[in-house]
C-alpha cells in the first residue's frame, strides 16, 4: 500500500491521549510519525523533518492551528495538511479550507477513520501524477502550464504556490476541459470520497481561483455552471 520510502507524518495536538492514540494508528499503518505539541515546535518540525503530511489540531496554545497552517501553506505548499478540530460548526471547516487544509476531521473522531483519511490525501498525490492518459503530458490552457508528474504548475512563467489539493483541482479541470462537472463529482474524483461536505469542493474552486485566473470574481477559466457545477474553459478566445 504504501511507497518503498514510508511517508512522514507530522501529529500536532497539545493533548497527549490524542497524540498518543492517533501516533499508535499511523505507526501501525506503516508511517514514520514525529509529534509536536504546539504550533511554534510543529513549524521548526515541518522546516527540519519535511513531513508529507501533518495532522493538525485547530485550538493550540499560543500559535493556533490556523496560524500554522498559514505559515507552512507559505513555506511548504506541497505538504498536505488534515486539520483536527473540536468545534462542529461549518465556519470553522471552512476556515480551516480557506487558509488551506487539504480535509479535516472533527473530533471526537475515530484514529482509523483518520489513517483512512491520511491514505486517502497521499494516495491521490501519487494517482493524479500516474494518472492516464498522458501522464508525462504537459497541460496546457492560456499562460497556465502545468506538469502532474512534476506536481509543478506555472502561470506566465511563475511557478503558483498550489496546495496538494488545489493541484489536484486543477490537473483534473485542464483534463477535463469544456464538460460541466458537479461538485458531487469532484468531491468523487479528486477527493476520492463517495459522500461528504461539499463546500470543501466549494472553497477549494474558490482558492484555486484566486491563483489562476486574472480576476476571480469573473472568472474566465473555472466557470461556473449554475445548478451543476463548474466547467473548466482552456480556449484561447473568450468572447
Amino acid at each position: 500500500m504504501h511507497p518503498e520510502a514510508p511517508r512522514r507524518i507530522l501529529v500536532v495536538d497539545d493533548d497527549p491521549t490524542v497524540t498518543e492514540v492517533v501516533t499508535g494508528y499511523l505507526k501501525h499503518a506503516g508511517f514514520l510519525v514525529d509529534n509536536a505539541a504546539d504550533g511554534h515546535e510543529a513549524l521548526v518540525f515541518a522546516a527540519n523533518g519535511h513531513p508529507d503530511l501533518v495532522v493538525l489540531d485547530l485550538m493550540l496554545p499560543g500559535m493556533d492551528g490556523i496560524d500554522v497552517c498559514r505559515a507552512l501553506r507559505r513555506s511548504s505548499p506541497a505538504t498536505a495538511v488534515i486539520m483536527l478540530t473540536a468545534r462542529g460548526e461549518e465556519e470553522d471547516r471552512v476556515l480551516g479550507l480557506e487558509v488551506g487544509a487539504d480535509d479535516y476531521v472533527t473530533k471526537p473522531f475515530s484514529p482509523r477513520e483518520l489513517v483512512l483519511r491520511v491514505e486517502a490525501v497521499l494516495r491521490r498525490r501519487t494517482a493524479v501524477a500516474a494518472a492516464a492518459p498522458g501522464a508525462g503530458t504537459l497541460l496546457r490552457a492560456a499562460d497556465l502550464v502545468v506538469d502532474p508528474a512534476a506536481r509543478r504548475a506555472v502561470k506566465g512563467g511563475d511557478d503558483l504556490a498550489l496546495t496538494l489539493r488545489e493541484f489536484d483541482l486543477l490537473v483534473y479541470f485542464m483534463r477535463n476541459p469544456g464538460r460541466a462537472v458537479s461538485r458531487e463529482q469532484l468531491l468523487q474524483e479528486v477527493w476520492g470520497w463517495g459522500f461528504g461536505d461539499l463546500s470543501t469542493v466549494t472553497v477549494h474552486t474558490r482558492r484555486l481561483r484566486t491563483k489562476i485566473e486574472e480576476d476571480p470574481a469573473s472568472p474566465r477559466l473555472i466557470q461556473t455552471v449554475w445548478g451543476v457545477g463548474y466547467r473548466f474553459d482552456s480556449s484561447e478566445e473568450k468572447d
